[in-house]
């Protein structure tokens, strides 16, 4: 495999404690899964802040930023039964990927990490050979 791109972010979480109490914020940022699973934690900061900090780490990783229509709900964050963290992506920036790469398949590596005050994401992607 090939690495294409890599991508970090950290967020001093407390910025996301206004942010997440406004609706419309929520659903720019977030899918409606992760709202749903955010709905049933006691820290909903943290889970919150991890979240951005991936998606951000992700455009990051393929050299865009949040342009060429690519929206942060593009991004959904869930994890695997053993809680490990992975990156679902839209059939949208699926395309989009494959395009600006050349690229067929392709592989997303995602680590998240927090503690109380901050959170941070690393983002590995990989073309598949």
């Amino acid at each position: 495999m090939n690495i294409i791109g890599n991508g970090v972010d950290i967020i001093k979480n407390s910025r996301l404690n206004e942010s997440i109490k406004t609706k419309g914020f929520l659903n720019r940022i977030f899918t409606k899964n992760e709202i749903k699973q955010a709905s049933k934690l006691k820290n909903k900061i943290n889970f919150f802040a991890k979240r951005f900090a991936a998606k951000e780490a992700f455009v990051k990783a393929i050299g865009t930023g949040f342009r060429y229509n690519i929206n942060f709900i593009d991004i959904e964050i869930k994890n695997h039964k053993n809680g490990k963290p992975y990156i679902s992506l839209s059939k949208k920036l699926k395309i989009f990927l494959k395009k600006r790469f050349r690229m067929s398949q392709f592989k997303v590596f995602l680590s998240l990490s927090d503690e109380r005050d901050y959170s941070i994401a690393y983002v590995i992607i990989n073309k598949k050979i």
